[in-house]
């Protein structure tokens, strides 16, 4: 069972990602060591050539990321990104996105993850993530 909520961690993004909040991204799923979050398609989020932006995908690769990890140890204000990386698969439409993260391995410091961010129009893979993020020791 998830230890924060989607609805929790969509509070969360509100107080302590504003940035994150103004593009909409809100998470629709979460179960221990699992997420799905959507970034809503905008106009802004264009870059030259009429794609989505690699930061917009990013930002919501790296926020699916932070959903996994809340999910398992809970709401860690300190738990950080150490590591990012992402492929650019394929040229996204202009719709919604959808990224499903889930862990690969959590330790007592680090945790592992991998992210498949899917069109919402078409359900086609746009891009995969992995990243690592670092955990605070427990006080």
């Amino acid at each position: 069972m998830s230890k924060l909520t989607s609805t929790v961690f969509n509070k969360l993004i509100s107080a302590g990602l504003p940035w994150a909040a103004e593009l909409g991204v809100c998470a629709e799923h979460m179960g221990a060591g699992e997420a799905r979050l959507r970034l809503p398609y905008q106009d802004s989020s264009l870059r030259p050539g009429g794609t989505i932006s690699g930061p917009h995908m990013m930002l919501l690769a790296d926020a699916c990321m932070y959903a996994v990890v809340m999910s398992l140890i809970g709401e860690v204000a300190l738990a950080v990104t150490t590591n990012l990386n992402i492929n650019f698969v394929q040229k996204p439409s202009k719709t919604d996105l959808l990224a499903e993260g889930h862990i690969i391995k959590l330790g007592k410091r680090l945790a592992v993850m991998e992210v498949s961010i899917t069109s919402a129009e078409s359900g086609n893979l746009v891009a995969h993530a992995t990243g690592t993020y670092s955990i605070p020791p427990k006080v």
